[in-house]
């Protein structure tokens, strides 16, 4: 006598589409929070809607995505869920930020194998707070349940941000020249770049979470949120527009400012213009780091860069002052010279 086989359902297989529900329902009030003006309809559309209206003359939109990589790694082994989704914003909204644009609107993605709604609701709840920093809205995005994809407590997460500028103001380094200077903005830490070498060094040193690193422990400096920049660099735009500005991530400051400088430049860098965090001290002495690995791979205390003619420094700096922006001026535009690397970092 044959029995016919149990009934599958998507449940069974891994996938709970109620826990997806009461995400959904969970984050609205956070979603909320970060409305603005040209949001149309709400969550739950195919897609989401977003009016220009009459704000710009000849708008240029202008457009990123990033993730937060292995930092990820360490929010889930620390179970600190709540500030990795404001690095998912600003790894988007500074990129957008540098070519002039407003960050206008932003979506996520997260995936796991299984759905833990608590979790999920404390990043996106981050990514919420992470919006509303960058003044964008969070329009929508997507939570996917992949049993057997991750590892049980493993999420990812990758963002789309959207922004837009007048076609005028857009920044892309062509008024960048000789003579220029460059004013170097204090990041909050590592944000979210380096981390499969910071791992590493985290082996090789035994994790120690707790250490010191005056007045905060080690744990808490790699997990800071990355600094959302959008806000004053918007209104310093307004007010005294930089020739161009750049965002450091992955690269650190050899690969990241050069790229908004025309090739027939150079920058020449002076690594002693500002104090080294304890942070980066503590990685490159522990991971036996060189400093040119240090400065390619790290931010090493700045995480954003600001190019403006010499005249304008002083007004800049008095600027980035009463914005409450601790900064430094950290080099300049030099002519490039052939057969040389058109970026010099040293110590003076």
């Amino acid at each position: 006598m044959s029995s016919e086989p149990d009934r599958l359902t998507y449940r069974a297989a891994g996938v709970d589409i109620d826990a997806g529900a009461a995400l959904v329902e969970r984050i609205k009030p956070h979603v909320a929070r970060t409305l603005r003006t040209g949001v149309m309809g709400g969550l739950g559309g195919f897609g989401a809607l977003f009016e220009l209206g009459g704000r710009y003359r000849e708008p240029v939109l202008v457009s990123g995505t990033d993730g937060v990589g292995t930092k990820l790694k360490l929010a889930q082994e620390l179970g600190r869920h709540d500030g990795i989704g404001i690095d998912l914003v600003a790894m988007c909204v500074n990129d957008v930020l540098v070519q002039g644009a407003e960050p206008l609107f932003f979506l996520d993605y997260f995936a796991t194998g299984k759905l833990d709604v608590d979790v999920a609701e404390r990043v996106i709840a981050g990514i919420a707070r992470g919006c509303v920093l960058a003044g964008c809205a969070l329009v929508g995005g997507e939570t996917a349940e992949m049993p057997d994809m991750y590892a049980a407590g493993e999420y990812d997460l990758a963002g789309f941000c959207v922004g837009a500028v007048e076609k005028s103001a857009l920044l892309d380094g062509k008024r960048v020249q000789a003579g220029d200077m460059l004013l170097g903005i204090a990041s909050s830490g590592a944000h979210a770049n380096g981390f499969s070498l910071v791992r590493r060094i985290l082996e090789r040193a035994g994790k120690p979470w707790d250490l010191d690193l005056g007045g905060s422990t080690l744990a808490e400096a790699l997990l800071a949120p990355t600094t959302i920049y959008v806000k004053p660099m918007l209104q310093l735009l307004a007010e005294l527009p930089p020739h161009a500005m750049a965002h450091i991530t992955g690269g650190g400051l050899t690969e990241n400012i050069i790229r908004v400088v025309p090739e027939s430049l150079a920058l020449d860098i002076d690594a002693g213009a500002w104090p080294l965090p304890p942070l980066f001290a503590w990685l490159a002495e522990t991971g036996q780091l060189s400093d040119a690995e240090l400065w390619r791979t790290f931010n090493c205390g700045i995480g954003f860069v600001v190019l403006v003619a010499a005249e304008q420094v002083a007004a800049s700096g008095a600027w980035l002052t009463r914005a409450g922006l601790a900064h430094w001026t950290i080099g300049s535009v030099v002519p490039a010279r052939a057969g040389q690397p058109r970026v010099h970092i040293a110590r003076r």
